[in-house]
Parts: structure tokens; sequence; C-alpha cells
């Protein structure tokens, strides 16, 4: 009766701990990790920070290209905010006189122009078959098309990013907000008026499309080499540190570093041409100099080359670069965000990298007349003690 008593305990005591196991069901095993699974995750998750990236590069550094470009504009402005420490008390003051949204005016008509871009892109793409993007592997034919069809695109959309442009800097408290196309017909009527301004400064289409086709296109060159430059030598850092995680977010990075250089080289450029766009269409900005009051933009610039020596002369080497501070907040904010979103992914990484190994739980049959048959299957203690307490009870 003792033998019975003992085995009887063993066998509900080990039922117990196996009910307690939520894994003890009946054949069934741990979820193994599969590695193809977990590469696919990962995969998945750096392009959800290329598309953080994406969204910060179009969308949320909305707000300093506003201030970046009201400052290039202004010729009269006694600051010329070239550091990001100066803008801060200008921003204070137009939050606290014109709200939150005041950083965010133009923002509609600078992704309907971007969008239009694209648009021009394909449907040039698919009447022509000329490339839309290129590679290393593309021939130097293939090229030269690729960038006959950029200059196309870039002096379709030039009356209709100037009308982007004065959206984007006039004051709100000093204009009537525009509406979502209005950017579509005020670029329209400054494409239709071809060799005479509809106003009186303005100057006509045709001379700021040649300026606009070659600063853009050159500016997309720059950028193209710089980003094939950085991706190469980041390749070969982590090809030499054998270091397989610097290869997830390579492109992201070389993108960021292509942009930020492009950007700083051809930030006097910009400049210019943002003052030419600008005169003539009567517009009034916010003046930074303070964050108080608002300004009229009056110049008479004939050209590109007399925008240029006008600008030296009277505002100083220093005048082209009028916002650069801006700048500095632009890119530091957008490399806080990539920094962030790839914390977080290294973090989920972590997490599913962590899951415990496989583990295989089976009920074990304490029944008498299975002693000899599922030995096998047993640990030897444990089957060595079924067999002595079922001879036990049977004596």
């Amino acid at each position: 009766m003792a033998g019975m008593d003992n085995y009887s305990s063993l066998k509900f005591k080990a039922e117990c701990e196996l009910q307690d196991d939520p894994l003890s069901k009946e054949h069934r095993t741990r979820d193994r990790v599969n590695p193809d699974d977990d590469i696919s995750d990962r995969k998945y998750l750096v392009v959800g920070v290329q598309w953080v990236s994406l969204v910060t590069e179009n969308l949320l550094s909305h707000p300093f290209v506003v201030l970046r470009r009201q400052c290039q504009v202004y010729n009269a402005s006694r600051r010329y905010h070239l550091h990001p420490f100066q803008l801060l008390p200008s921003i204070v003051h137009l939050h606290r006189r014109q709200g939150l949204t005041t950083l965010w005016k133009g923002v509609g008509s600078c992704l309907l122009v971007r969008g239009m871009t694209l648009a021009i892109d394909d449907f040039i793409s698919k009447v022509t078959s000329w490339p839309k993007e290129v590679n290393s592997r593309t021939t130097l034919k293939r090229f030269g098309q690729h960038l006959l069809l950029k200059c196309i695109s870039i002096g379709l959309v030039v009356p209709f990013h100037a009308a982007s442009l004065v959206e984007t800097v006039q004051s709100d408290i000093a204009s009537e907000k525009p509406g979502l196309f209005d950017v579509f017909r005020e670029g329209s009527l400054r494409l239709f008026y071809w060799s005479s301004p509809q106003k009186g400064r303005m100057l006509p289409a045709w001379a700021l499309i040649g300026p606009s086709v070659a600063f853009g296109i050159t500016k997309y060159l720059f950028n193209l080499v710089i980003r094939g430059v950085s991706s190469r030598i980041m390749q070969r850092r982590i090809t030499n540190s054998q270091d397989g995680q610097g290869g997830k977010y390579q492109e992201i990075y070389a993108s960021l570093i292509a942009i930020l250089t492009t950007e700083v080289m051809f930030f006097p450029f910009e400049t210019i041409l943002h003052r030419l766009q600008l005169q003539g269409t009567r517009t009034i900005i916010d003046n930074l100099d303070n964050g108080y009051d608002v300004v009229p933009i009056l110049t008479n610039y004939q050209g590109v080359i007399d925008c240029y020596q006008t600008t030296i002369v009277s505002e100083g080497v220093s005048g082209l670069y009028k916002g650069f501070g801006a700048m500095i907040l632009q890119f530091a904010a957008h490399v806080a965000v990539i920094k962030l979103a790839k914390w977080v992914v290294n973090q989920i990484v972590e997490v599913m990298s962590n899951r415990p190994p496989q583990q295989i739980v089976k009920y074990y049959n304490l029944d008498e007349n299975a002693c000899n048959s599922r030995s096998t299957t047993l640990s030897p203690s444990l089957s060595s003690t079924e067999c002595s307490l079922g001879q036990n009870s049977q004596d």
C-alpha cells in the first residue's frame, strides 16, 4: 500500500507540473524563431526607417524650409541668421503672434509641386521610353536620355515652383490664405505670360527657366556623385570591419550625406534663384529680424548676374548665406528623427532575437502496463523509479 501511495503521489505531481506549464499540451513544442522570418522582419523594419526618413525630408522639415526661404528672399534684413541661435527668438515671437500653423504655410503646394514633378517624369518616361532612374549599370546613352528627361521636367515645373515659393514665404497676417489648387492657377498664368511679365518687375518665364534648369540639373548630378561615393566608402568600411549591422542603413546614411552636402554647396545659388522667382510678386513676408513686423519684398534685379553682383555689393558674401541657421536646424532634426527610428528598430530586433530556444514537452505515461514499452521515451531515472514503484505496488 505504501508503494501504491508513492506511485500515485508521483503520478499526480507529474501531471500537475505538466498542467501548470502552458506549453504542456500533447505533441506541442515551443515555437522556434525561423531565421528566414527573422531576416524578413528586419528588412521590413529597415524599410520603415527609410519611410521615416522620407517623411521627415518632405514633410517634417517644412517649418525649417519656411524659415530658410524667408531669410533668403529678404534682401534688407539686418540679421543674417547664419546660426540657429539667432532664429530662436524670432520663432518664439512668430508662434506667439500667429500660432503654431505659421511655419506650415505652403506645405500643400510644395507637396503638389513634388507630386507634379514625379507625374511629369513618369509621363515623359512612358511616352519616350527614357529611364526615370539610373544606376551603375546604366549605359551612357540611357544616362543622357535620363538627364534630358530631368531637364524637361524641371523646366515645366519652374512656374509652379515659383508660385509655391510665394505661398511658402508670404505672411499669414498680411495676405489672404491661398486655396489648395491656387498654385496651379498662378503657375499656369506665369507660364502663359512667356515673354512679357504679368506684373511690373516680375521676370518673364523664359528668364527663369534657363537658370532654374541649369541649377536643378547640376544639383541633381552633384547629389548622384556624392551619394555614390558615400555608398561605396561605407560599403568598403563595412566589408573591412566584417560588420553586417551597418549595411542595413547604408542607403539611408548615404542619401542623408548626399542631401546635406548638396544643400550646403548650392545654398548661395538657391538664394539667388529664389530672389529672382519672387521678384515682382508683391509678396509681404514676416520680418525675422524681430518676429513681429511684416515687410514687402522690393527688388529690381535684371537677371542672375545682376542679382549676384548686387547682393555681394550691398550685403557681402554672407548675404548669399542668409538663413543658413535654419538649414542647420533642419538637418539636426532630420538626423535626430532617424536616430530615434533606428533606436526603436534596434530595440524591436533585440526583443525578437532574444526569444528562448525550442523546447520539446511531452506527456510522461506513468501507467504500469506502459512501463516496459515506453521506457525509451522517459529519462532513465524516472523510468526506473516508475518500474520499481510498480513492482512494490504488486507486492
